[in-house]
C-alpha cells in the first residue's frame, strides 16, 4: 500500500469526518513549524506529511480510491472532480500532493491562514508583535574569559503542548566562552522565551559578568596585577614568580631601582583579543613599595653610609 495515511494521522480505517479533524488538529499543532524552532526541518517535512494525509483521507473520492488501490493506485488515477488541495480534475493528471498546500489546509481548518495557534487550542492572530527580549547574567571566571570554554544552562519556559495547553518544559543551551570576550559581551538565543498567545516568544540574552579574580584585573586587553614590594627589593631587585590564567609559570626578573608608582609591563601576557585571537594584551605590574615604619640609629647610619655618596 505505500505510505499508511491512517497510521500517519493515528486514527483507524473507519474513522469518521469527526475524527479526521480532531487528529488533524492534535497533530498539526505538535508538528507545525513554528512550535518547533529548535527542530524545524524534521517539523516541517512531519507537517507536510500530516497535510497530505489529511488531504487524502478528509475527501471522500480520494479515500476511495486510496481504500482500494492503495498509495500507488492514488497516484496514478484521473479524479473525476477537482481535489481540494493537492490534486487535480479530470484530464490534468494524477493526484499528487503539493507541500505547499499544507499551511492552506491549516488555515482551511484552524480559520484563516493569518492566524496561528496558542494557548487554548484555539487561535490567536500571529501579527508582528515580539515580546522584549530577557536578559540574564552569565557570571564568567577570568581564567573561563582567558582560555574560552564551554557553558550548559538549564532553562524553563512555558510553550504549548501538542493539545495547545501551556506547559513548562526545561531546555539545555550551549554557551560556547570564546578566549578574550569581555564584560557585557551578549549571547542571544532567537525565540527562545515564553509562548504567549499571539505574540512571538521573546530572545533570550545572557550578558556575560565578570567574577573578580583574587590577583589579576582586567583593563580592556591588559591584565593588571598590583605587586607590594619592600623598600630592600625596591632598591637591590627582585624577582617575581606568578602562575598565569592558563596555568603557565612565570618569572619575571626586576633588576633596575623600581621607583614609587612605577609600573613594569610584560608583552603578550594579557588577555587574548577576541577578534584577533592569535593576539594578546600586555601583562601590567604596579608597584607599590612598603617603607619601613622605623629604623633604629645602627640601620641610619648604614643607609647613610650606603646612599650618602649616591647623589655627588
Amino acid at each position: 500500500m505505500g505510505v499508511d495515511y491512517y497510521h500517519i494521522l493515528k486514527v483507524s480505517r473507519n474513522a469518521t469526518e469527526e475524527d479526521l479533524k480532531k487528529s488533524y488538529k492534535r497533530l498539526a499543532m505538535r508538528w507545525h513549524p513554528d512550535k518547533n524552532p529548535v527542530n524545524k526541518k524534521e517539523a516541517e517535512a512531519k507537517f507536510k506529511q500530516i497535510s497530505e494525509a489529511y488531504d487524502v483521507i478528509s475527501d471522500p473520492q480520494k479515500r476511495k480510491i486510496y481504500d482500494l488501490y492503495g498509495e500507488e493506485g492514488l497516484k496514478s488515477a484521473e479524479l473525476s472532480s477537482p481535489s481540494s488541495f493537492g490534486g487535480s480534475g479530470v484530464g490534468s493528471g494524477a493526484y499528487r500532493f503539493n507541500p505547499r498546500y499544507a499551511d492552506d489546509i491549516f488555515a482551511g481548518v484552524f480559520g484563516g491562514s493569518e492566524n496561528r495557534f496558542y494557548g487554548d487550542g484555539g487561535v490567536g492572530s500571529q501579527g508582528n508583535m515580539k515580546a522584549p527580549p530577557v536578559e540574564t547574567m552569565l557570571v564568567c571566571s577570568l581564567e573561563e574569559l582567558y582560555k574560552g570554554g564551554r557553558r550548559k544552562m538549564r532553562i524553563s519556559r512555558t510553550v504549548p503542548d501538542e493539545f495547545g495547553k501551556p506547559t513548562i518544559v526545561d531546555e539545555i543551551l550551549k554557551i560556547d566562552i570564546m578566549p578574550g570576550w569581555k564584560k557585557g559581551t551578549k549571547i542571544t538565543f532567537p525565540e527562545k522565551g515564553n509562548h504567549e498567545p499571539g505574540v512571538t516568544p521573546a530572545d533570550l540574552i545572557f550578558v556575560v559578568e565578570e567574577k573578580p579574580h583574587v590577583l589579576f584585573k582586567r583593563d580592556g586587553n591588559d591584565l593588571v596585577i598590583n605587586q607590594k614590594i619592600s623598600l630592600l627589593e625596591a632598591l637591590t631587585g627582585i624577582t617575581l614568580s606568578l602562575t598565569t590564567l592558563d596555568g603557565r609559570n612565570l618569572t619575571i626578573p626586576v633588576i633596575d631601582i623600581v621607583n614609587p608608582g612605577q609600573e613594569v609591563v610584560i608583552p603578550n601576557e594579557g588577555m587574548p583579543i577576541s577578534k584577533e585571537p592569535s593576539k594578546k594584551g600586555h601583562l601590567k605590574i604596579k608597584f607599590e613599595i612598603i617603607f619601613p615604619s622605623r629604623l633604629n640609629a645602627e640601620q641610619k647610619s648604614d643607609l647613610k653610609r650606603a646612599l650618602g655618596g649616591a647623589n655627588k
